[in-house]
């Protein structure tokens, strides 16, 4: 397997910690290792995989090659801008369809946290035989252990594939829900995380562009031909229309299996994750860099150089930087991706 790490993302949801040219992925949120090279190292561990690919922009391109160990610097490429999942995707299983269009491809996010490599490298492996054997598109989910408004899920069918007990035809995606359908979600016992991971042969991912997403298709077989020469592109991807893989083609296709995951993940798309892999005190607090929490519960406090101080406030969520701080309650962190838009037009370029 040909494995493509996806990491050209702005990792707005951890402003300010988070800024456009060092985003999440290049940041050490869970440990010493940012979660780049912690997703890198992972992959390099499962016997299956030969190669692994980073997908990113150009901004970040010059810090993942300095940074980042135990990747071929020939294997990191940049697309000439951000276009969402689909062109991404699409622009190197054109790639390597060029070179092997049998070639098994499998996509990862840059800056999940997974916990239990041998559960995890197993359901790799059944990926991979699926993606193999079968004319279809292969995802994970993993079985949730609560209703989570966070995550997209995955609705599969009852039956499973033969000779593989947590194998599953799929049957629909779904958005992040509100609590009360994902509750609904859960009592059903059909519903899965979507863990955005996926896998197939270039061929049928190909196929599939062609039949569901013709006019991307037809641009990316022009493009091709051109990275496996070292051309410039530009021209060509300015035509791209933004499209995320699960709109573009996954929602659509009918021959996509799911597999079922126990793994420990989290998507690490908030601040509020951080609840859920750090380790808080009796009173739920969490303190990374200097603070203090006093007569309250279920906080979080980031400030590597300024003294930070809550007190008589629950759910509170403050965040400092040299040039920023930023103070939010925790059913309000989705809003801070709204905020950072807010600061661009707003003329505070400088601080995103």
């Amino acid at each position: 397997m040909k494995c493509v790490i996806l990491a050209g993302g702005k990792g707005s949801r951890f402003w300010p910690y988070s800024r456009e040219n060092k985003p999440k992925q290049l940041l050490k949120i869970v440990g010493k290792k940012t979660m780049l090279q912690i997703t890198v190292d992972r992959l390099k561990k499962i016997k299956i995989i030969t190669d692994i690919y980073i997908i990113t922009r150009q901004e970040l391109y010059n810090q993942i090659i300095s940074e980042v160990k135990g990747i071929d610097p020939k294997n990191v490429f940049v697309e000439p801008s951000g276009k969402d999942t689909a062109p991404a995707i699409g622009m190197m299983a054109a790639y390597f369809f060029q070179k092997n269009p049998n070639e098994i491809m499998g996509v990862f996010p840059a800056d999940h946290l997974i916990v239990g490599h041998h559960k995890f490298e197993k359901v790799i492996n059944t990926a991979n035989t699926v993606a193999k054997n079968k004319d279809s598109l292969v995802t994970i989910g993993i079985k949730p252990t609560y209703a989570s408004t966070a995550y997209g899920y995955i609705q599969h069918s009852e039956n499973r594939e033969k000779n593989n007990l947590n194998v599953f035809q799929v049957k629909a995606f779904a958005e992040k829900p509100h609590k009360k359908l994902a509750e609904r979600f859960i009592s059903s016992g059909d519903f899965l995380w979507n863990a955005g991971m996926f896998f197939w042969k270039v061929e049928n991912l190909m196929s599939g562009y062609k039949k569901y997403i013709p006019e991307l298709f037809d641009i990316l077989e022009k493009i091709a031909p051109k990275i496996d020469e070292n051309e410039p592109f530009e021209d060509l991807w300015e035509f791209i229309e933004p499209e995320s893989i699960d709109y573009g083609l996954l929602e659509k296709a009918k021959n996509i299996f799911v597999v079922s995951g126990d793994f420990l993940w989290n998507d690490i798309g908030s601040w509020n994750a951080l609840f859920e892999v750090l380790n808080s005190n009796k009173d739920g607090n969490i303190i990374k860099g200097k603070g203090i929490i006093m007569d309250g519960k279920n906080s979080l406090i980031q400030s590597k150089d300024k003294f930070t101080a809550i007190v008589g406030v629950d759910d509170l969520i403050v965040v400092n930087t040299n040039d920023a701080t930023l103070v939010t309650t925790k059913d309000k962190v989705e809003d801070i991706k709204n905020l950072v838009d807010h600061l661009k037009i707003s003329g505070y370029e400088d601080i995103i």
